[in-house]
């Protein structure tokens, strides 16, 4: 109305004229006209980063679609991201742009409240505590099959592993054999003196032969907690993770495809999967860093 012209005088009304018949202050019509001039869809507060989402998003995408494993969280794909490729991303912008567009982990961990457990199972250097556990693979066309594994608690290197059709206490020692002759060289008496083992209360780590065995080696026997897996969380996690990266989802038909499929896993998970606590490095390149510092 401001703007209308006055058939008097031939001239605008003016805002000062028009705010006063109305008895508005002229503040509240400038402020309502400046909200007028604002932007439809408000820009990203602080400042501009160097990559809009878009090619934030595409990144993503491609790091996704080349990477050896499946079902990975924001923690690895930003890790990628910044330690390996040199990217300068935030983690909860990673985070953000993953969750609106459907690109998180389909594997998420229940929800609820955790159980405390105030207990330490990672050590400050390698060789000092492995855990080891077993679990069960079905086949097509012979059964069941039992995976065993042995994890070294440092780096969550997978150390040693056996397939096998009878899950016994014979079946149990062999990925431990194949970490210690590794890792010290000899599978002789003491050859691995100093080590700790975690393991839970299943009959094959109860048996005697089991516990003479591991006592020849020079291992101390850790028995995780009775109805709280979390204290050999270590081994559980890694059986965890090569279910979701090569048994969910699959079909085997022999015991044999299982034992390619878990070996070539191996390999892969030991040269390439990331571990957050190792500052997103891989467990073999965790290692190998140690020895050369210890060397020098």
């Amino acid at each position: 109305m401001s703007a209308t012209i006055s058939p008097a005088t031939g001239k605008a009304y003016g805002v000062q004229r028009v705010c006063l018949a109305w008895g508005v202050p002229r503040s509240s019509f400038y402020s309502r006209a400046g909200r007028k001039t604002l932007p439809a869809v408000l820009l990203k507060r602080g400042p501009k980063t160097p990559l809009s989402d878009d090619e934030v998003l595409s990144l993503i995408r491609t790091d996704l679609e080349t990477s050896p494993f499946v079902g990975e969280g924001h923690r690895k794909v930003w890790g990628r991201l910044r330690f390996v490729k040199g990217i300068k991303v935030g983690r909860k912008r990673v985070l953000r742009l993953m969750r609106e567009n459907n690109l998180l982990s389909p594997h998420r961990v229940v929800q609820g409240q955790p159980k405390d457990h105030a207990g330490k199972i990672i050590t400050a250097a390698p060789n000092v505590m492995w855990g080891t556990d077993g679990t069960k693979i079905f086949t097509l066309e012979e059964g069941w099959c039992w995976l065993f594994t042995a994890v070294e608690h440092w780096n969550a290197e997978c150390v040693g592993w056996h397939v096998t059709k009878n899950g016994d206490r014979f079946a149990a020692l062999q990925p431990l054999a194949m970490g210690i002759k590794a890792r010290f060289g000899s599978v002789g008496a003491a050859a691995a003196r100093g080590l700790a083992l975690r393991m839970d209360h299943g009959s094959q780590y109860l048996s005697e032969h089991f516990q003479n065995q591991i006592k020849f080696w020079g291992i101390a026997p850790s028995f995780s907690f009775v109805a709280e897996p979390q204290t050999n969380g270590v081994t559980e996690r890694f059986n965890r993770t090569i279910k979701e990266q090569v048994i969910y989802g699959r079909h085997y038909r022999t015991i044999e495809e299982v034992r390619m499929a878990v070996a070539d896993f191996m390999d892969r998970y030991n040269r390439l999967w990331l571990v957050e606590k190792l500052g997103f490095r891989s467990p073999r390149q965790a290692f190998e860093e140690y020895q050369l510092k210890k060397a020098a």
